[in-house]
């Protein structure tokens, strides 16, 4: 009883900052997104005709070079920005990987996407992740008593 009790607390206390609501709100969408995710599986067609492939594949490679370019230029300008956008650009760099393996036509292009994922995209997606901890305030080193 005390243990849920304490969650009760921590639920209707801000987290790390953050509105015990905004938590609350994240944690139903994750737990929604599980059922979506098996349905989608079930219901969608293996195969479909996207209309303005090209335009939807340029138009996410340019937003995400664009992503990239701010990220360098918070570094350069040494920007409170720099964190967030480099997270960002991690993220965007590991969909892009999975999309093109996932949407590749043929097994030479899946491979071939794959090779780049390997060497190209997850690389660089990793040092996202390492700029943007050093990015953050004392240099994203951890104090003894926080907790993982």
């Amino acid at each position: 009883m005390a243990r849920r009790t304490a969650f009760g607390r921590r639920l209707r206390a801000p987290v790390a900052g953050v509105s015990a609501w905004a938590i609350v709100v994240l944690g139903i969408a994750a737990v929604a997104l599980i059922p979506w995710s098996i349905t989608l599986t079930a219901a969608l067609p293996e195969h479909y005709v996207v209309h303005h492939w090209d335009i939807a594949w340029a138009g996410f490679d340019a937003g995400l070079a664009a992503l990239l370019l701010a990220t360098v230029v918070a570094a350069l300008r040494q920007s409170r920005w720099l964190s967030s956008l480099a997270l960002a650009a991690a993220a965007t760099l590991v969909c892009d990987a999975w999309f093109d393996v996932s949407t590749s036509g043929s097994n030479f292009e899946m491979w071939l996407a794959f090779a780049g994922a390997v060497v190209v995209e997850v690389p660089l997606a990793v040092l996202c992740v390492v700029v943007s901890r050093r990015a953050l305030p004392g240099g994203g080193e951890r104090s003894a008593s926080s907790r993982p």
